[in-house]
């Protein structure tokens, strides 16, 4: 009798094989978990392959970029060069899957799944929730589409609108997942106006998602606006056999989206209108490979038949979850361990330096913080020159770590030009750039007129990033001493009286 109460408990909180699969997509997705250990994201080769679904670039586990924030950033520098890849990437998911990335891969969509089954009255939908299912079309061409090509042509400036000013995902992922580890703690200083924003925005559709079903990916989601349009061509989805159908509508209203039939913009492919067909008119197909099939047509088969059915489906299924199993276990492997980008970049003592003038320091720390001795670091500017860190002995060093798409970096990065210029004589400035490199840096500076040296952080592992503790929060501006001790490693924006006052700290040092 226990026995059979367990089963039945079981039976109920079982997760489905829809379920499994969303949880084995955000996990590939998301295979990088010393970041989540280590409070920072992967920046290897990776990152710029775009996942199908909705997840973070700024997720501490992320392996692979956005596909959305990838299109805002290809709009934005359209400009300078046409972003083919991202264009085609999105055109190849689309033709293949449309929103069955929604209803099958998406983490998101995993998310607000379970939040909804938390017990509380829920909204049904109806004429004013399909009228509102448009909306996220407007989202697209706003946020997604509009802003990134305004502010690429005008300003020259890379501004992923969605990203910056909506995307619960970057919130979620991205800045709590990264504030919610003790090693990011100093980034609570630069949290402002657009986090505050960005935290009611996501507490918001937290709260929509429990009482209205999927109401991110319905109303709100320009990804799933994008797959919508590929709905009535994709090789996988749910597909209709117009013979058997008679139009009794089950399949319309039982499903949770609001669509109008099957298989329409609205439609995810989740397949649970194939379960309630009475006529078992639906199954998922690629192509002509069944995936879900009606037990409908199962049970109409003889015993034979339905026997070699049954064993044949637990065959494909037992290959394909190992198959499965092996990619997932490989992945984690890759990301973690093997990949020569993950590889610890910890601090050292200078005993470990060798023969660095580092050594002079006898047993002080090398490392990045306040009060520790930098590394020494030699790197290959952009205009050809060298920059040798221990050859600037003698003058005050500041490193400003920046990227072409980030806003406030761009903003900033006048004031240490003009810095650069007042503090000739005792001063040397060097702009590293992100290792993510998504257009030509060297045109970029030339457009901006700017005048300080400038390099690229393109290798693995990098070469200055790790060094003075660089994260994605940029941009971060490093200040040394004569002597080579760090005074300032501060990230965040800075302003020119800022920038005196650390110059005049590192002065003072000597």
């Amino acid at each position: 009798m226990r026995g059979l109460r367990v089963k039945n408990i079981w039976e109920k909180i079982r997760p489905s094989k829809r379920k499994l699969v969303q949880l084995y997509a955000a996990l590939l997705y998301n295979a990088y978990l010393k970041g989540f250990i280590k409070g920072e994201i992967y920046t290897g080769k990776a990152k710029y392959a775009c996942v199908p679904g909705f997840n973070c670039y700024s997720c501490p586990g992320a392996v692979g970029a956005c596909p959305l924030g990838s299109l805002q950033a290809a709009l934005a520098t359209a400009h300078d060069r046409a972003g083919f890849y991202v264009f085609g990437i999105l055109l190849l998911y689309g033709l293949i899957a449309g929103r069955t990335i929604c209803g099958w891969i998406c983490p998101l969509g995993l998310f607000q799944e379970l939040l909804h089954k938390i017990p509380t009255p829920k909204l049904k939908k109806s004429k004013v929730t399909r009228i509102l299912s448009y909306l996220k079309y407007v989202f697209l061409a706003v946020f997604a589409i509009f802003i990134p090509l305004y502010m690429g042509f005008s300003e020259g400036m890379t501004v992923p609108g969605f990203c910056k000013y909506i995307c619960p995902a970057g919130t979620f992922e991205g800045a709590i997942g990264l504030l919610s580890n003790t090693a990011n703690d100093s980034l609570y200083g630069m949290l402002g106006v657009y986090f505050t924003r960005k935290f009611v925005i996501l507490t918001a559709l937290v709260l929509a998602c429990i009482f209205v079903y999927r109401g991110f990916c319905r109303f709100v989601c320009p990804l799933g606006a994008i797959y919508g349009l590929f709905n009535r061509f994709c090789l996988i989805g749910v597909k209709t056999d117009v013979g058997a159908c008679n139009n009794c509508g089950l399949c319309v209203k039982k499903c949770q989206m609001d669509v109008l039939h099957v298989s329409d913009h609205e439609c995810i492919q989740c397949g649970k209108c194939v379960d309630v067909c009475p006529q078992g008119a639906l199954s998922l197909k690629a192509g002509k490979i069944v995936l879900k099939e009606n037990e409908v047509r199962t049970k109409a088969l003889r015993d034979e038949e339905r026997t070699e059915v049954l064993k044949k489906r637990r065959t494909v299924s037992a290959v394909v979850w190992g198959v499965a199993a092996v990619i997932l276990v490989f992945a984690l492997l890759w990301f973690n361990i093997i990949e020569p980008s993950v590889n610890e970049n910890g601090n050292l003592t200078a005993a470990n330096v060798g023969d660095s003038p580092s050594a002079d320091a006898g047993a002080q720390t090398i490392g990045y913080e306040p009060g520790e001795i930098l590394e020494d670091f030699t790197i290959t500017c952009v205009d050809g020159s060298t920059f040798h860190l221990n050859e600037c002995r003698g003058k005050i060093v500041v490193i400003n770590l920046w990227a072409t798409y980030c806003g406030p970096c761009v903003e900033e990065l006048p004031y240490f030009c003009e810095f650069a210029e007042t503090h000739a004589d005792d001063t040397v400035l060097l702009a590293v750039h992100h290792p993510l490199v998504t257009k030509e840096v060297e045109p970029f500076i030339a457009e901006k007129g700017w005048t300080i040296p400038f390099a690229i952080d393109e290798k693995e592992p990098t070469i200055v990033w790790d060094k003075v503790g660089g994260t994605t929060a940029m941009p971060q501006t490093i200040v040394i001493d004569k002597n080579g001790v760090v005074v300032e490693n501060h990230r965040g924006s800075v302003t020119k009286e800022m920038l005196e006052s650390y110059y005049e700290e590192a002065a003072a040092a000597e």
